[in-house]
């Protein structure tokens, strides 16, 4: 696949504005919201040792499961993602890896970066469209 520098820069504002919106949807708990970002199929593993969620239902499942730690306290998480690298494949798909820090804060308190994380994605850009087919988190403390 053949990518200029324009086309390859107009696909970056894409996909930032696709993570800015993507992260909004699971910081504010909206699951269903955020598992629709990803294709019927797509398979997701944010947590070490974790089996990963394929499809979007079983996404939805992992992330109510997961935040069920956070019942009963106040804390507010936001996803920061930066440095994203972007590689078009000859298959049209794009692998995007993209460094990410998760801060949370409670009020009164400090924000505090819990944990640091590399984002290993494979995209499906359809025109102005995109989805995930896949996500995988590294986490930077786990060696």
């Amino acid at each position: 696949m053949t990518t200029t520098t324009r086309s390859l820069t107009e696909l970056h504002s894409q996909v930032q504005h696709f993570y800015a919106h993507q992260m909004h949807h699971l910081d504010n708990r909206r699951f269903e919201e955020y598992a629709a970002t990803f294709t019927e199929d797509g398979v997701f593993q944010h947590s070490p040792g974790a089996e990963p969620a394929r499809g979007r239902a079983a996404i939805v499942r992992e992330l109510v499961e997961f935040h069920k730690k956070f019942d009963g306290d106040p804390v507010r998480r936001r996803h920061w993602f930066n440095q994203i690298a972007l590689e078009p494949q000859a298959d049209g798909t794009v692998r995007s890896t993209v460094y990410a820090l998760v801060v949370t804060v409670r009020p009164g308190g400090k924000p505090e970066i819990n944990p640091s994380c590399t984002v290993h994605d494979v995209l499906v850009v359809d025109g102005d469209h995109i989805r995930l087919k896949s996500r995988l988190v590294t986490h930077d403390q786990v060696f």
